[in-house]
């Protein structure tokens, strides 16, 4: 009888936590041996190799965007180049062409006899101061040539005269028609007479 109470009493609820201890041994089971490692299932080893793929395709694009783009900023400046050079020989071009309006002017000047009125001859020099300011507006201004070393990048050679003055050979000694310049390069090259050393023709002779 006392056995029974004690069963029963046993039995009763706990109150409180109740602590169970797992005493099976998971890692090596019964014989010890290890065990093999849970493996992903195959679907996520399928979106992992998709998803490693999609981020070597974008990375690929990005690589071919920014090369596509630095071509485009080049061909862009190329272009940009060519059409800058275009209209700048465009307006040189126009430039030259205005030259021929100064040499004229040039010419009446110098044409004009003395007994000229003197009111126009300062009209036709007014006109061609104005010319010349729109002409310096522009960049362009006239070219010294007279007494410079002939350089034919800068002269055009009409004519040769001999001088006798070796210091002089080769020096620009009259200028036929005048040279301008723009920004420093040259619009125009000047029509010039060129000296040349008498004395070398003589020397060279037996």
């Amino acid at each position: 009888m006392n056995d029974n109470r004690t069963n029963l009493k046993d039995s009763e609820p706990v109150d409180g936590p109740v602590k169970v201890v797992d005493r099976r041994r998971w890692m090596g089971g019964e014989t010890g041996a290890p065990v093999e490692p849970l493996r992903k299932p195959t679907y996520l080893e399928e979106l992992e190799r998709q998803i490693a793929e999609k981020d070597r395709a974008i990375k690929d694009y990005a690589t071919k965007y920014r090369e596509s783009a630095a071509e485009f900023d080049q061909v862009r400046a190329r272009l940009r180049r060519d059409l800058d050079r275009d209209i700048e020989r465009a307006r040189r071009a126009i430039l030259a062409d205005f030259l021929e309006i100064a040499d004229n002017l040039d010419r009446a000047l110098a044409a004009a006899p003395s007994a000229t009125d003197e009111a126009f001859v300062r009209g036709v020099d007014l006109v061609r101061q104005l010319l010349l300011a729109r002409f310096a507006a522009h960049g362009v201004t006239p070219m010294e040539a007279e007494g410079k070393r002939f350089d034919p990048a800068w002269h055009d050679a009409v004519s040769l005269t001999e001088v006798d003055d070796p210091a002089q050979d080769e020096v620009v000694q009259a200028v036929v028609k005048k040279g301008y310049l723009v920004r420093g390069e040259v619009l125009r090259p000047a029509a010039v007479v060129v000296g040349k050393y008498a004395g070398q023709e003589q020397a060279s002779t037996p």
